[in-house]
């Protein structure tokens, strides 16, 4: 995953402040028992999900992949389920196919991953692979296990093994199947309990351990400058005092004891940000592809080539080739971006608006847009100069019929 530009930011500005415990008091027992709560860091127990998006077809048919797989991969349709307040209407439209696989235990250095993974197979040609590894301790003492992680090639081959098995399961189901060379993958930290107990927020203990939790998140094991704690705790969302969500572009610490569904919303996040870059590549070459067809129909203009068949046969070509890598890319786009309903104020959509934000989803959504219309004009650029010279031919073709209609007449009594 690429990472974006450092930028200085307040400390963990979304985070509430801590609210004050009934009757604490300020003499020196109170801030002595509040200063050792301080110094203890929390227990957090949970599982780790280490998350890998494929990009492997044009566009998957879920109801047929279904019909294959069967029970083999016991597969079913997966929604996200919904713990906070939230409009019935959101959700995944339509529901990814889910499966779940056998995977390879790997040694992490005292973790080990579960003996299963979960694939997520999507409309719009995606599959993402996670695998889940259990863990109970400190925000410190996981910072190993975020270090070893990191560009880890015994996960990755993993997960390109389940996903080629994935594909061998529903290749019948696959429109134009093929893997892209990018892959993306994510790491999120779901602590599901957590020691830290009393009225303070969640937020506000994750703040204590600020610095901790910036290392964590960037799998680094050297302390962070305070500008880069900053950026990286920039993100964060909370429902509940006890609840956060601290979003980064390599990882996600998430404290809560329902948060399937915002890890569902990561997982989505780093799928479409794969999309996005599959697609910004395959528009990089169709670009390529369609400015070297216009310039050398141009050079062939200056030759003197216009209204030879041959010409015309070749331009129509590339007009029809470029009309269909513009269809493509719009489809892919649309079905990339419609695939979840999360829009308005509820805590869902604010946690996929800051993801896209820390993946700079926006700017690529742009850049995207861009080259489609770069691609348009190329594309009405040669359309345009192929009616034009269709319509040269008829003019000749009508010069001809005219001129036929004039001598005709004075060829007929020569031939009686």
């Amino acid at each position: 995953m690429s990472i974006p530009p450092p930028v200085a930011r307040a400390a963990m500005p979304d985070i509430e402040s801590a609210p004050s415990s009934p009757g604490a008091g300020n003499g020196p027992v109170a801030q002595s028992e509040s200063a050792e709560k301080a110094g203890v860091p929390p227990v957090l127990s949970g599982a780790c999900r280490v998350m890998f998006a494929f990009d492997v077809a044009m566009s998957i048919d879920l109801n047929a992949a279904e019909r294959l797989i069967g029970a083999e991969a016991g597969a079913g349709r997966a929604n996200i389920r919904v713990t906070k307040r939230a409009p019935a209407s959101l959700g995944y439209q339509p529901m990814p196919l889910r499966m779940t696989l056998p995977a390879p235990q790997i040694d992490l250095g005292g973790w080990r991953n579960q003996p299963t993974c979960e694939a997520l197979a999507f409309d719009f040609g995606g599959v993402s692979v996670a695998f889940e590894i259990p863990f109970s301790g400190t925000i410190d003492s996981l910072i190993p296990l975020g270090q070893r992680l990191y560009d880890n090639a015994d996960f990755q081959t993993a997960a390109r093994e389940a996903v080629e098995r994935v594909c061998r399961l529903m290749a019948g189901a696959m429109n134009r199947a093929g893997f892209d060379a990018p892959v993306e993958d994510y790491v999120v930290y779901h602590a599901s309990s957590h020691s830290a107990g009393g009225a303070e927020s969640v937020a506000n203990v994750l703040r204590r351990h600020r610095a901790s939790v910036a290392r964590l998140l960037r799998s680094e094991n050297a302390p962070l400058s305070e500008q880069e704690i900053d950026e990286a705790l920039s993100g964060v969302a909370t429902y509940t005092l006890e609840d956060a969500a601290v979003i980064d572009w390599n990882a996600s610490l998430v404290v809560d004891p329902d948060g399937g569904d915002v890890v569902s919303v990561l997982e989505y996040a780093n799928m479409e940000l794969l999309e996005m870059r599959a697609l910004d590549d395959r528009l990089d070459r169709a670009l390529d592809e369609a400015y070297s067809l216009a310039v050398r129909h141009e050079d062939r203009q200056l030759a003197g080539w216009r209204i030879t068949g041959k010409a015309a046969g070749n331009r129509l070509r590339a007009v029809r080739q470029i009309a269909r890598l513009q269809v493509d890319a719009a489809l892919l786009f649309e079905g990339v971006n419609n695939a979840i309903k999360l829009v308005g104020d509820q805590y869902l959509a604010r946690v996929y608006r800051l993801t896209a934000k820390r993946f700079h989803l926006p700017e690529r959504d742009s850049a995207i847009e861009r080259k489609l219309d770069t691609l348009n004009g190329i594309y009405g650029k040669l359309s345009d100069e192929a009616a034009n010279q269709r319509m040269e031919i008829l003019e000749w073709i009508i010069i001809v019929l005219i001129a036929v209609s004039i001598v005709l007449p004075f060829v007929t009594p020569l031939a009686k």
